[in-house]
């Protein structure tokens, strides 16, 4: 499975999401499973925000040689799964890959989807959809450029402990 994280700057939450995941597929054994991320207005080149990477080392994830590129519908026609770390991120996604619908999801709302209806496929998560809405407020992760350490630990534990549930359950 190849999974495609999104964020705004690819230079805190996707990229931390992309490594987490890679880090876990390791863990559990998946040698099937690739990942990459992508930003809505990222700069191509640019390297994890400092603190970030800081956070994504001390959970078990590697920062190094990463480098920033914006997101193409390329990119998201490839993947298998595209999760985003806001639903304005996933508008924009589909805005670029409209056929991608039932293969793109924010974070949250997919770890909401896989334990609220037990998914173990992508094709799961999209049926739940309809069945399993959410409760209005948006499942979106914020942003931390620009904010304190705490912030950015906040941030990537929530993007941990989102992929925790996901990587558990869901494959291709």
């Amino acid at each position: 499975m190849h999974v495609l994280f999104v964020c705004t700057g690819n230079v805190c939450g996707s990229p931390t999401a992309e490594r987490l995941a890679v880090a876990y597929a390791e863990e559990l054994g998946l040698t099937d499973l690739t990942a990459e991320s992508a930003g809505t207005g990222a700069l191509a080149g640019e390297t994890m925000e400092p603190t970030a990477a800081q956070v994504l080392e001390g959970l078990g994830g590697d920062p190094s040689e990463f480098a920033a590129r914006p997101l193409t519908s390329d990119l998201a026609v490839e993947a298998d799964l595209v999760l985003t770390m806001t639903e304005g991120h996933r508008d924009q996604v589909l805005a670029l890959a409209p056929d991608q619908l039932k293969k793109t999801f924010t974070l949250k709302e997919a770890a909401r989807l896989a334990e609220a209806a037990d998914a173990n496929t992508v094709a799961d998560l999209a049926s739940a959809r309809p069945q399993y809405k959410s409760s209005g407020s948006p499942e979106d992760i914020p942003d931390p450029i620009g904010q304190d350490e705490e912030t950015f630990l906040n941030v990537g534990s929530e993007i941990a402990d989102l992929l925790g549930v996901i990587a558990r359950g869901v494959r291709a």
